[in-house]
């Protein structure tokens, strides 16, 4: 391979020079004049990559060739423009080019490659552009010949993503007035990056410098070095043979306030696609210029056939003997197994503790155990527990036990829940009970009033009652303050009450005690406009006081007043706060109850019950609550 690669190497640099030499002798024009430059801003990635314009970085291999030609029409990458922006002339309408190229990597990390462009079609007509004159290109002839060296930094082929850094550098073998070359010596150092996820999704994406010795301008924009970048992005399908996706490149000058201006900056793109067909792959792309920069044209189109020969498996090393080859190996030096994941493919399986089950299989990875079918038990203890039950039968493996005839207590302590009823007589082995004659309550938690509602889930513990799927009302009787309206449809469930249309107020009486308030059936009236308690209301404060007396528990009230939104906002304010201070003195004075277990707030036209829109709801609205804040009990929560 390497003396074949070698001679047809030689023998395609010396035909390339051959033809650049006939091409320059054909094409010489009459006129000594240079006045051209390097036109073309399409440059081929070097052959090998299934890009056009960006490289897929495989650099694998040593002494593993490609090479290819490489077809590029331009149509009108040099226009002269009107100063309205448009067409006057142009001066080269049309540029083919065939880039003759190959590469050959070295070591699976360097590459080394060239490419030749032959302008097989170059033509135009002669212009000026501010009293300057221009020949257009006519002829046959060859381009600047490119030599490029690349190093790959980390990554492999077709990993997420793969960094090389490498070097261009353009001979001088074209002609200025075929605007085919600079007629100088070009550099460009440059950074590339490609990569593939999911077998699907591939990128590639490339910066770099360009170095270019010119001083002259065209039509005022300024010629010389640039900075040039690029990116694609797009699919790998049909087994990966075809790679398809748009690619987008571009650069700017750098020099005499060229950069980003429109003419120094020429930008296209193409949308192209690349089929391995065996050790052959053939490419395709067309796109427009996406900006008026010199070089950039209307349209592009390319063509491309390579022969890029696969990685052979005899050239590909094995360092450790793993079976695993060393390009796709994350541990090339130390042996391992062949995963799905290229960061431990080829590494050994972690095992930590050493029994022979690696940790991703071992399901207790830190304890030494044994191979097990099952995947819960794999790697770990034949009996974690050390109660001589083996772990597959044991039906409490990490809790010392006895053994058992019923498989859903073999292995388990002899009474789990730590109730005194041995589990095989325990109908409740895992909740504490109560020993009982019946065997299906024995060792079930107690039931003190017998309706078969255990104590612990039991709203009334004391009282027979039926199941409800109301917590607070299960096991309670259906109607627990025997007022003839049912639990669930009693706003007041632990007062009697008469019936009401109202649900909030069925069931209640004139006052009780409610999910932490005192609710009143009836709203304490004020002389309008004014704090003044209507005699009226004499009534309804008399049963809250009398609630207080019976429950001295509660030591802390606060009277919160309430208005409509009617008037003005602070007078309502004022208002809410005189009402309710009214309320506490008629409790302590003719209530007779302590004023150190009140407190009043009010809080105007906030906090609306109703709508303010029509005059029941604001009448809703003007009300006096009652709060509890404090029960004096232990261990209560006070209200905030």
């Amino acid at each position: 391979m390497r003396t074949f690669f070698s001679s047809s190497l030689r023998f395609g640099l010396l035909t390339a020079l051959a033809s650049a030499s006939t091409a320059l002798t054909v094409a010489a024009p009459a006129s000594a004049a240079t006045t051209g430059f390097a036109l073309d801003r399409f440059e081929p990635s070097e052959r090998g990559s299934e890009w056009f314009s960006e490289d897929t970085l495989d650099l694998r291999g040593h002494l593993r060739p490609a090479a290819g030609i490489v077809g590029d029409w331009g149509y009108k990458p040099l226009v002269i423009d009107e100063a309205d922006g448009t067409e006057r002339q142009a001066l080269v309408s049309d540029q083919l080019f065939a880039h003759v190229g190959a590469a050959l990597n070295v070591w699976d990390r360097v590459r080394f490659a060239f490419d030749l462009p032959i302008a097989l079609y170059d033509a135009g007509n002669d212009g000026s552009v501010n009293g300057q004159s221009y020949a257009a290109p006519s002829g046959a002839g060859v381009g600047d010949l490119r030599l490029a060296a690349d190093v790959r930094l980390f990554g492999n082929y077709r990993d997420p993503i793969t960094l090389a850094v490498g070097l261009q550098a353009w001979v001088p073998t074209g002609s200025r007035d075929n605007y085919t070359s600079d007629g100088k010596v070009r550099i460009a150092p440059h950074v590339l990056a490609a990569g593939e996820l999911g077998g699907i999704f591939v990128w590639a994406a490339h910066v770099g410098i360009d170095y270019r010795a010119l001083s002259t301008t065209f039509d005022g924009s300024p010629l010389g070095t640039t900075f040039g970048f690029g990116a694609s992005a797009g699919a790998r399908l049909i087994d990966g043979k075809l790679v398809v996706g748009p690619e987008l490149w571009g650069c700017t000058v750098l020099e005499n306030g060229g950069a980003f201006t429109k003419q120094a900056t020429p930008f296209e793109a193409i949308l192209g696609a690349h089929y391995s067909v065996g050790d052959f792959r053939v490419g395709a792309g067309f796109g427009p210029g996406l900006a008026r920069g010199l070089g950039t044209p209307r349209v592009r189109g390319l063509l491309s056939l390579e022969w890029a020969p696969a990685l052979r498996e005899s050239a590909r090393s094995d360092r450790d003997g793993d079976g695993v080859y060393d390009d796709v190996d994350a541990c090339p030096d130390v042996k391992g197994v062949q995963t799905d994941d290229p960061k431990t493919n080829g590494c050994p399986e972690k095992d930590s503790d050493g029994d022979g089950i690696a940790d991703a299989k071992d399901a207790c990875p830190t304890v030494k155990g044994v191979a097990s079918a099952d995947p819960k038990k794999n790697g770990c203890p034949a009996d974690r527990d050390g109660d001589g039950i083996p772990d597959d039968v044991d039906a409490c493996p990490d809790l010392k036990g006895v053994k058992s005839d019923d498989p859903k207590i073999n292995g388990c302590p002899p009474d789990r829940d730590g109730d005194g009823v041995p589990d095989d007589v325990d109908a409740c082995p895992d909740v504490k009970g109560a020993k009982s004659d019946d065997p299906k309550k024995n060792g079930c938690p107690a039931d003190r009033d017998g309706d078969g509602i255990p104590d612990d889930v039991d709203a009334c513990p004391d009282v027979k009652g039926v199941k409800s799927a109301k917590a607070e009302f299960n096991g309670c009787p259906p109607d627990k303050d025997g007022d003839g309206i049912k639990n669930e449809e009693d706003a007041c469930p632990d007062a009697p009450g008469p019936k009401n249309a109202d649900p909030r107020k069925n069931g209640c009486p004139a006052a009780a005690i409610v999910s932490g308030q005192i609710k009143i059936l009836q709203q304490v009236r004020f002389a309008t406009a004014s704090d003044r308690i209507l005699p009226e209301s004499d009534k309804i404060l008399t049963e809250v006081a009398k609630i207080l007396r019976d429950h001295p528990e509660i030591t802390k009230l606060r009277v919160e007043g309430y208005t409509d939104d009617q008037g003005n906002a602070g007078y309502n304010l004022d208002l809410s706060k005189r009402r309710a201070a009214s309320v506490v003195k008629w409790l302590t004075t003719k209530g007779g109850l302590d004023a150190k277990r009140f407190d009043s707030e009010g809080y105007g036209q906030e906090r609306p019950i109703a709508s303010n829109a029509d005059e029941k709801g604001r009448q809703e609205n003007r009300r006096v609550e009652f709060h509890i804040v404090d029960t004096g009990k232990p261990g209560a929560v006070k209200d905030k």
